[in-house]
């Protein structure tokens, strides 16, 4: 390992940083771009101060936790929600509160509901069609159901 720093110097650190950089472009989330930040930042500290690789490692992993916290710290927050459509994926949450009228009855505390195109399961006290009812919560993909 002493071998090939001496050959690549600071390179191998803007190498590292590419490599993290393509690895952020192929995974999911926004984590490795953190590791590839510091890895260059490492590059830039070691062609100023030349340092022993025992030392450039120790610079790398403290400017990666650095970098990840500030990174933690950036994309948390009211961007990561949306603030337009907050029960988007969860579009049975949007229905607590409502009311609807039963198209079917409930039997033996279960019934179909039918919302906006869409059939839903729901539970509660038996109950004729016709009657008012109000979604209370949510329960996996059913909704809970109670009479107004």
């Amino acid at each position: 390992m002493e071998q090939l720093f001496p050959i690549l110097g600071a390179w191998t650190w803007f190498v590292a940083a590419g490599i993290l950089l393509i690895l952020e472009l192929l995974s999911p989330g926004v984590f490795f771009i953190w590791l590839g930040i510091a890895a260059a930042l490492t590059g830039v500290i070691d062609n100023v101060h030349d340092m022993p690789w025992q030392g450039e490692l120790v610079v790398f992993a403290i400017l990666s936790v650095i970098a990840v916290a500030a990174g933690r710290r950036f994309y948390k927050g009211p961007a990561m929600e949306p603030a337009d459509n907050p029960h988007l994926n969860r579009r049975q949450m949007g229905y607590v509160g409502r009311s609807f009228t039963l198209k079917q009855p409930i039997v033996n505390g279960r019934g179909k509901l039918t919302i906006e195109d869409t059939v839903w399961e729901i539970e509660g006290p038996d109950m004729v069609e016709g009657t008012r009812i109000k979604v209370t919560a949510v329960k996996d993909m059913t909704l809970m159901v109670k009479s107004i």
